[in-house]
């Protein structure tokens, strides 16, 4: 009894099992029930597969309206191509063009020396204009071939050959011809006792150098010696100009210094003929202040008289050398004529290269030696062989240019333009800048000269510094603070 009624409680503790008879397990060989069952997983699978593709569809097309930079970006990667196309067929295009232009201009450049009568001022200005316009083609070329440019090779497809542009003979800054010998000259045979004193006035060490030279020019036409003008009125010349080369040049004394002359005068200083070249605006350019620092000299004068009423340094006329004989051609010992910085005699035969004069070197008058050898120093150390010079005057030209009608005062960036032409010309990498010029007023010049996108140096006289060589000679002989030299630097 217990023991049935335990098993009795051990089966009502048993799960429930379904009272049906068993499934009998399938045979391998029942297929068609298989294949069912794999029908309807795929078709669940590929259902939920289209609906996510649809999901994905439409998020895409709602972030292509939505959001700008993404369509842009779609738009541009279906684009770019055939905006690169047009770009190249644009930039052959252009580069084809102006490679035809370049050739016309070239053309026409130097068909100009064909002219039969050609005005040389005018044909000048002409070539200087179309060198000009050659040089900005040829500029935008190699901008235009920059991007297929690798290292100094241009990609193939833009090779057309060289871009180098022919101005057939054209000397851009023409070099001076030395050929002294077929210059025309005149012989300085100055006679015995017979002097001319040199009066300079006008301007500052430059020109008065210009009025020695003419005073030169005008001592030989006379067959007279030339008197410096003393330093107690003038210039300290001795030391800015070798007056020992001029006399070996000629073989013979035909320059002296006014303390030689007062020696050769034994102190009996007296101007016998005193004629002026102008009249205009006072005899001789000459006011009463300089007169009384002439007297101050112990230099005895007659009253200075004027041989052309009309000859005005505001309006110089043009002369000959018979001109000047006919009104200067005297037997008195001491001759002056006073200033002649404006005269204009024989211009062409005075500022032949050379000068008028006939001698046996290269330059009559020369530095002194102290003044050259720093010179060299400074080119060897700052310039090189190929540069240019530019006397590049401000202060004094304000006042004196706008006297003039019109006026001889550029402002900067024309006088910037000038001088871009001159570089043109001469074909050169570097300025020396000899100016009085304030540092806005050449800053400004500075940021201006640029040619083909590069700048162009340039230089002005350094302030001392004793790291440098270059002007050591000056220091060793005390004479580097003198004005008259740094008016020539």
């Amino acid at each position: 009894m217990d023991s049935s009624s335990d098993e009795d409680d051990d089966h009502h503790n048993l799960i429930h099992q379904p009272s049906t008879k068993p499934r009998t397990p399938p045979s391998t060989f029942n297929v068609e029930d298989l294949n069912s069952r794999f029908r309807r997983v795929n078709f669940t699978f590929q259902k939920k597969h289209y609906i996510l593709a649809i999901l994905l569809l439409l998020l895409l097309l709602f972030l292509f309206f939505s959001v700008p930079n993404l369509r842009r970006y779609f738009t541009t990667s279906f684009t770019s191509d055939s905006i690169t196309d047009r770009m190249k067929e644009s930039e052959l295009r252009a580069i084809y063009l102006l490679r035809q232009q370049q050739q016309r201009l070239s053309t026409v450049f130097n068909s100009s020396d064909q002219n039969q009568n050609p005005n040389p001022k005018l044909i000048e200005d002409l070539k200087s204009a179309l060198f000009k316009q050659i040089s900005i083609n040829n500029e935008i070329q190699q901008i235009l071939l920059n991007p297929h440019r690798t290292g100094n090779v241009i990609d193939p497809e833009f090779n057309f050959g060289n871009s180098n542009f022919n101005v057939g003979n054209y000397d851009r800054c023409r070099t001076v011809d030395q050929s002294l010998s077929k210059r025309k000259t005149i012989e300085w045979n100055p006679k015995k006792d017979k002097f001319l004193v040199a009066i300079c006035v006008s301007g500052q060490m430059s020109n008065h150098l210009i009025c020695l030279e003419k005073h030169m020019f005008f001592a030989a036409i006379l067959n007279r010696v030339l008197v410096i003008p003393s330093s107690k009125v003038d210039y300290q010349y001795d030391r800015v100009v070798d007056i020992d080369h001029i006399n070996k040049c000629l073989g013979k004394k035909v320059v002296m210094s006014f303390d030689e002359f007062s020696n050769v005068k034994k102190g009996h200083l007296h101007i016998d003929k005193f004629l002026c070249y102008f009249a205009l605006p006072q005899p001789c350019y000459l006011d009463d202040e300089r007169l009384k620092k002439l007297d101050g000299l112990g230099l005895g004068m007659s009253k200075p008289k004027a041989v052309w009423e009309d000859e005005d340094t505001r309006n110089p006329k043009k002369k000959t050398v018979q001109d000047v004989m006919d009104k200067f051609s005297y037997d008195d010992d001491v001759m002056a004529i006073g200033d002649v910085f404006y005269a204009k005699v024989e211009h062409e035969w005075v500022m032949q290269p050379g000068g008028p004069i006939a001698h046996q070197c290269k330059t009559l008058i020369e530095p002194n030696r102290l003044i050259l050898l720093t010179a060299q120093r400074f080119i060897q150390t700052f310039l090189g062989r190929n540069f240019i010079a530019l006397h590049f005057r401000r202060h004094g030209f304000l006042k004196f240019c706008n006297a003039k009608k019109p006026s001889c005062f550029f402002p900067i960036p024309q006088a910037a333009d000038c001088i871009l032409r001159v570089i043109e010309r001469a074909d050169a990498p570097i300025i020396y800048l000899s100016t009085d010029a304030a540092e806005s007023e050449t800053g400004l010049l500075q940021s201006l000269i640029v040619l083909n996108g590069k700048s162009v140096p340039l230089v002005i006289r350094p302030a001392r510094n004793s790291a440098e060589k270059w002007d050591a000679l000056l220091y060793r002989h005390h004479i580097e603070g003198d004005s008259q030299r740094m008016h020539e630097s």
